[in-house]
């Protein structure tokens, strides 16, 4: 039962975990046949230190084996539950057996480990074959047949042993015995012989000899209703999922010719294809938000001075990139937005440079001046504003949560492109405005007193409200923190969320049926299920997992616990914009159809 199962299995193995240094918590279910532990790790172990945690682990479970009851064990210690299969497909075959699926998935299998970045390949919802031998107990005790001189006979059938070679003239010839059996009709030939009996009885006139899967099967696969074996595939550590998924499908093309007439190979998720659309899209944002920023640049600091500052931004982010490889940071959505994030910011130094030139050299000096002397007073005080932007960023990327390994590549893009735009800033800005920059001729006795660039009226306005300001300092630094409070508590009505609404075509439908429910009849509850989700405008395909444990397709989805009376189905749709009213209304309806 689950309670003896508790007390003689799960409490062992708590134990056996809670001797970890490096354990945060320690969870556990505990079901009829089955215990299952969930070790959480504290939050500054990360990738490169968890392996010797799970050898550390492996170690003190291995040492408790002896304490488990008699028949329980040897326990199973799932270190790759991290593991993300970026590729998931599904096989099908109408008409065609689990056996012949099998087949073909291992086929597919053994050819698609060769292929770069590929690390591992888990098949689920394979039945395995089996042969059964159901005894009758009438006939046995007719003829004097023990069960253990069954197995006796059974188990000394099949058993690879060296049979010896034999010598002809030089060459030495292996002898291969025949006689083993090559299906299950031949287990019924079998000869059994009862102790004390000379009289040897065939298999098949004291027992029914049949072939058959493993019951009951650990989980199942449906792919648009019809059985399917899923095909799940892991990219190694640092290795590109869209890489992988590129050769993956030439590999597939290649091996479409071996492929049984009939059979399909249908996708349940493709993470190469999302990982391409999205950063695409976050490129031509990075694009589009380069072009407004130099846009905005032209028509507010003239041609000249825009398009220096456009080419410094230019330079500012292709060095970033250069960088970014070197400290092996990918282009993903974290470290693109942390680019976009700072792209206001990039500007910022090369903004005061070029314009501290252009109005000394407005005012008559020469670019060589003018660059010594703005570079000379702005040098450190940008260099310190900068330094201050970087750190404000600084917590993400020394934080040793799962947050800070996760987003860690926001304050190194941030960090990089900040401190290199201000390198930018104070070398190439100058060299560019000595060259492109068009200055006046330096006033001769005869002019004592160049024209001021601050002469305008818009420069002049925004003086006077500067000089009352200043003397009205009380009042400007209450409405400053009056407005600073109003700030905080209108952010109070902001709604927050560490990410966006997700942008994938695909929902969820999990069901969880009473405990101890058969998985064939949880597998047939859902048959009607499936139709009416099928049969739904913008749905595409309903692909139903039922027993658990499924692969981890997605980075935040949680594979659901082992158990044959839990099911989740996943249901893909034409766009994401129409899940949520497919949704509003499939909750109700399921309620309603599964009671």
């Amino acid at each position: 039962s689950a309670s003896e199962v508790e007390k003689e299995v799960t409490n062992v193995i708590e134990k056996a975990v809670q001797e970890l240094g490096q354990l945060k918590r320690v969870e556990s279910t505990s079901s009829r046949g089955l215990s299952t532990v969930k070790a959480v790790i504290k939050d500054e172990y990360d990738k490169k230190s968890l392996p010797q945690v799970w050898d550390e682990l492996r170690r003190k479970v291995n040492d408790y084996q002896s304490q488990l009851p008699p028949g329980a064990g040897p326990s199973f210690v799932n270190d790759d539950y991290g593991d993300v299969y970026g590729v998931y497909l599904a096989i099908t075959g109408e008409g065609y057996s689990y056996a012949e699926l099998k087949d073909y998935a291992d086929l597919l299998k053994r050819e698609l480990l060769l292929v770069k970045d590929v690390k591992k390949i888990v098949l689920y919802g394979e039945q395995s074959e089996a042969v059964y031998v159901e005894m009758s107990r009438p006939k046995m005790a007719a003829l004097e047949i023990s069960q253990q001189e069954i197995y006796n006979a059974l188990r000394a059938k099949n058993l690879p042993a060296d049979a010896g070679d034999i010598d002809v003239g030089k060459e030495k010839y292996p002898i291969n015995p025949t006689g083993e059996f090559t299906s299950e009709a031949e287990f019924g030939d079998l000869l059994v012989s009862s102790n004390g009996s000379k009289n040897l009885v065939f298999l098949k006139d004291v027992a029914d000899v049949r072939r058959g899967y493993m019951e009951p099967p650990k989980n199942m696969l449906r792919y648009n209703g019809k059985p399917a074996i899923g095909l799940a595939i892991s990219t190694v550590l640092g290795g590109n999922v869209v890489t992988m998924g590129q050769g993956i499908e030439e590999k597939v093309k290649e091996l479409q010719p071996l492929a049984p007439l009939g059979m399909e190979l249908e996708v349940i998720s493709l993470q190469s294809e999302s990982v391409t659309q999205s950063i695409n899209g976050f490129v031509v944002n990075l694009v589009e938000a380069i072009v407004i920023v130099v846009v905005v640049l032209l028509f507010a600091m003239g041609l000249r001075s825009g398009l220096i500052i456009g080419a410094v931004l230019f330079i500012t982010i292709c060095g970033t990139f250069v960088f970014m490889g070197m400290w092996n940071i990918t282009l993903e959505r974290i470290s693109l937005g942390a680019l976009i994030i700072a792209l206001g910011m990039l500007v910022d130094n090369a903004i005061v440079v070029v314009d501290g030139m252009r109005i000394k050299m407005e005012q008559g000096d020469d670019a060589i001046s003018a660059a010594n002397e703005i570079v000379g007073q702005t040098a450190m005080p940008l260099l310190g504003a900068t330094v201050v932007a970087v750190l404000a960023f600084a917590a993400i990327g020394t934080s040793k949560d799962s947050t800070g390994e996760y987003c860690r590549s926001l304050f190194q893009v941030i960090l990089i492109s900040l401190m290199f735009s201000w390198v930018t800033a104070v070398t190439v800005t100058p060299l560019l405005c000595k060259y492109f920059l068009i200055g006046k001729k330096k006033p001769g006795k005869e002019d004592q007193k160049a024209k001021d660039p601050y002469a305008g009226k818009f420069f002049q306005g925004y003086k006077k409200i500067l000089i009352e300001a200043i003397n009205k300092r009380y009042i400007t630094v209450g409405i400053v923190v009056g407005i600073f409070i109003l700030s905080l508590i209108a952010f109070g009505f902001v709604k927050t969320m560490f990410f966006p609404t997700a942008t994938r075509p695909q929902f969820f439908v999990e069901l969880y049926l009473p405990e101890g429910f058969r998985i064939e009849d949880t597998a047939k509850e859902l048959e009607a299920a499936e139709k009416y989700l099928k049969g739904l405008d913008g749905v595409t395909n309903v692909i139903t997992e039922i027993g658990g444990g499924d692969p981890r397709f997605l980075l935040t989805y949680v594979p659901g616990k082992a158990s044959s009376s839990y099911a989740v189905m996943l249901v893909s749709v034409e766009e994401y914009n129409a899940i949520d009213p497919i949704f509003q209304k499939t909750q109700s309806d399921l309620e309603k159809l599964l009671p």
